[in-house]
């Protein structure tokens, strides 16, 4: 594995201003402002339209660091599911295992790492919020921007929220020392709460689409789906139901191949409702940082990646009979990749992730391998499952086989030999139904996780691996978060 230096700093008592005081242009992503090490003072920053046009463009640059997309989020929403295993060599990163069979304690450097990276999303936001409202521009153009503010604050603590439940509530920049900068940690119920008031407001103002130049910031149609799940999470199912019906009847639609959903040509297609954007800048290496693919990538390959968080045999095995999904999800040894990439037979793992997938004629030298791979986060799949799940909940049968077959048509591809129609209308079965779809089709997502543990499935898919029911619901908080709040900061239950 290519050595990374990180060092993690606190962000929920930190409050840095790192924003770019120029823009990097970049053909499809010019709004995306990821400077090398660019920074103003507050003092003289925050005046101008221009201001507030790269503290927003700086939240989105954020988002694909390495605490959001690296080793922290894949250790935290991805290691812990049975979807995933370790990879690489066995002696590479072997506290991947820690996370793996559930033997993780608060000292562990990627808990604070994956906890730092949400809250500086969430700082970045907050100075956002808190500064641009007395700035002097064009008001709609403010008003879009804070909602995307508020869309990614949700977003991180969102993230948060799933991963360690109740967490400190941060919705401004701190100034007084002596009662802002040392929070307890709210209920899991208030920070919900918060999440689902940032994600009305912003679903109010922001626009169903952009043009070119702004593809790939937060839309109506994202605060939509995101609070459709967090209404998921909490058993809203009435809420669930209605924000996917709108969604629904918002123009988005599936791709026909589902391989394709992943590949650099269809990002932030029809199917896609919020993705983490990534670049790779000819002339800027250093704001080319994105890791998510390398780190996953291809092992032992000249330029490839380093084989971390691979399918498991367990997935591989849990696709139906001919579900084309299998083979897009999963690359393996021997195989050529549909954009003609040969696999070596040999090597550390016999499977790879491949919706992290880039084809090896796209890397660059010099650059992180992949480094334009944007992260897909919320695809119109999900939201027609979180319909379908809603559905049956409420004991509306033929809305979830409806919008239950609409995933399955697509991932047939026009097969009419596999994944038969479900047709079961009792609700128990449609359920099971829908979690293995939502399995299938979300493989290697960063849901699997989660899911199950909201399901309430926990010692029955994870118990094997090590996982305890009243305790690796969450993962624990961060010890030295705990220390520097002098003990008002509480660990959660057996760690």
């Amino acid at each position: 594995m290519k050595k990374r230096n990180n060092i993690y700093r606190t962000a929920a008592l930190g409050i840095g201003l790192a924003l770019s005081t120029s823009m990097i242009s970049s053909c499809k992503k010019d709004f995306l402002n990821v400077p090398e090490q660019g920074k103003q003072q507050s003092e003289v920053f925050w005046k101008t339209a221009d201001d507030a046009a790269a503290g927003v463009n700086a939240i989105y640059g954020h988002l694909r660091s390495w605490e959001n997309t690296g080793f922290p989020a894949i250790l935290i929403e991805s290691i812990g599911s049975d979807d995933a295993d370790k990879g690489s060599a066995a002696s590479d990163a072997s506290y991947f295992l820690e996370f793996d069979q559930f033997k993780v304690d608060p000292f562990q450097g990627n808990i604070l790492g994956f906890w730092s990276g949400q809250y500086r999303n969430i700082n970045y936001a907050n100075q956002v919020l808190d500064n641009v409202p007395g700035i002097t521009m064009d008001e709609g153009l403010k008003a879009r921007y804070l909602a995307e503010a508020k869309f990614v604050r949700a977003f991180s603590y969102f993230r948060l929220v799933r991963a360690f439940g109740g967490v400190p509530l941060r919705t401004k920049v701190p100034t007084d020392p002596n009662s802002e900068y040392n929070l307890p940690r709210a209920s899991a119920a208030e920070v919900y709460a918060q999440i689902e008031k940032d994600l009305t407001e912003a679903a109010a103002v922001l626009p169903p689409t952009y043009d070119l130049a702004d593809k790939g910031r937060a839309t109506k149609g994202a605060a939509l789906t995101l609070h459709a799940k967090v209404a998921m999470y909490q058993k809203k199912w009435n809420d669930v139901l209605n924000y996917t019906n709108t969604v629904m009847g918002m123009g988005y639609a599936l791709l026909p191949d589902f391989e394709k959903v992943f590949r650099l040509e269809n990002e932030n297609s029809v199917e896609s409702i919020f993705e983490i954007q990534c670049a790779l800048l000819p002339n800027n290496a250093a704001a080319s940082n994105s890791q998510y693919s390398q780190v996953q990538g291809v092992r032992g390959i000249t330029g490839g990646g380093w084989g971390f968080n691979v399918p498991s045999d367990d997935l591989a095995a849990g696709f139906e009979p001919g579900d084309p999904r299998r083979d897009a999800t999963i690359i393996f040894r021997g195989e050529t990749t549909p954009s003609g990439d040969f696999i070596p037979l040999v090597g550390d793992n016999p499977m790879y992730n491949q919706k992290s997938y880039v084809p090896f004629s796209l890397f660059v030298p010099n650059f992180n391998e992949g480094a334009q791979q944007n992260v897909r986060w919320l695809r119109y799949s999900d939201v027609l499952l979180m319909n379908a799940e809603a559905a049956n909940e409420l004991n509306n049968p033929t809305q979830a086989l409806s919008s239950l077959e609409k995933v399955r048509e697509r991932a047939r591809e026009g097969n009419a030999g596999i994944l038969p129609e479900v047709t079961t209308t009792d609700q128990n079965e449609l359920r099971k139904a829908i979690y293995k779809e939502r399995r299938a089709e979300f493989a290697m997502e960063f849901d699997r996780f989660f899911d199950v543990i909201r399901q309430g499935r926990g010692t029955e898919v994870f118990g094997p691996k090590g996982w305890k029911a009243g305790r690796n619901e969450v993962w624990p908080i961060p010890q030295t978060e705990i220390d520097l709040s002098g003990g008002l900061l509480t660990q959660n239950p057996g760690y």
